[in-house]
């Protein structure tokens, strides 16, 4: 399974460019982690290096991501890790330890809500081969015992343990937004400081379009069956910042007058039933603006907003009652400086 389809957690919102960049603008874009790419950069005036060799850089590094961290290819390092069915110490790349950890503090902030080893759960109820199976309470109770990332240590940097020998870890919630990171460090590597790196709908922007122009992103509005926008964020003042949208509205199964959501509360194991259809997260860093994002779908506007407080995260909820759609911010999306909001 692609890194982009975190694990059918969550479909991201789709994320469109405000406007279309200057013709000084780079542009490197193509298919990569199961979903399309596109780079906007300004290459520093200075600069003697080819777009190719950029090209080409952001080629390998996609390759080491995928071989890295991808659950979908039986011989990515993940999966080598996940098909040791053991107790014993294993040894582990510091770059999952790092990711792992930070998941484990949104799994616990999130009050188990986001757990990265929830995929079981997924193939039970046939979101897997997206043939709906609603399962029994026994086979529900059985499957919760083999998922909780309080079933998975971490030794020390560069190994860990599995507390019973099933547990699967599966980073299809993380990997995207990491995926971004990693490719914006890659860009500042190349003395590249102006930039909007958006993979699967996910994105990282810094600095300015040139003419001192900000970055403008359109956020789609969450109804199903439509693509029409919602609002349109603009990066005023230029400081690196990622954003991540997530929401329950794209992927869902209808059955006897009722509607499963493809996420799963990981506590319960079962289908969220609140009215959150979306939740956008700004942080400096995209990675944990990812987590966050499913987590706090996960969790819904009622208690996602109490817990985005206690933690200064920046999110907008958006929630449907009837036709109607009712957005909510945290304090930190509130108290955000540099970043304007503004209907479509």
């Amino acid at each position: 399974m692609p890194l982009s389809s975190r694990s059918l957690l969550l479909t991201p919102l789709l994320l469109l460019l405000g406007c279309s960049p200057a013709p000084e603008l780079s542009k490197i874009e193509g298919y990569a982690q199961g979903t399309t790419y596109q780079f906007s950069f300004e290459l520093p005036s200075e600069s003697t290096t080819e777009l190719a060799t950029i090209e080409k850089a952001v080629n390998e590094e996609f390759a080491r991501l995928d071989l890295a961290l991808s659950n979908y290819r039986d011989d990515s390092r993940i999966e080598q890790l996940n098909a040791q069915k053991t107790t014993d110490v294993l040894a582990a790349d510091d770059e999952l330890i790092m990711l792992i950890e930070q998941a484990r503090k949104v799994y616990h902030a999130s009050q188990g809500c986001y757990d990265l080893t929830v995929k079981p759960l997924f193939d039970l109820w046939g979101f897997k081969k997206d043939v709906f199976s609603p399962p029994t309470e026994e086979a529900l109770a059985q499957t919760l015992t083999t998922i909780g990332m309080d079933k998975l240590e971490t030794v020390d940097a560069t190994h860990l343990r599995k507390q019973i020998p099933e547990l699967r870890i599966d980073l299809s919630s993380i990997g995207q937004a990491y995926s971004v990171e990693r490719m914006g460090k890659l860009l500042e590597n190349f003395g590249v400081h102006n930039y909007m790196i958006e993979i699967g709908g996910e994105l990282q922007v810094k600095g300015k379009k040139p003419g001192n122009q900000a970055w403008r992103i359109a956020l789609e509005k969450p109804l199903p069956n439509e693509r029409k926008l919602q609002k349109v964020v603009s990066f005023d003042s230029g400081e690196s910042m990622g954003l991540i949208a997530s929401g329950t509205y794209r992927h869902f199964f209808d059955s006897n007058g009722k509607r499963y959501s493809h996420i799963l509360d990981a506590r319960s194991g079962k289908p969220v039933e609140h009215n959150t259809v979306s939740v956008t997260v700004l942080h400096s860093n995209p990675t944990i603006a990812g987590t966050w994002a499913t987590a706090l779908t996960c969790l819904g506007s009622a208690d996602g907003i109490k817990i985005a407080n206690e933690n200064h995260i920046a999110a907008l909820f958006i929630d449907q009652q009837d036709e109607q759609l009712i957005e909510t911010q945290s304090d930190a999306m509130n108290e955000l400086k540099g970043i304007s909001f503004a209907p479509k």
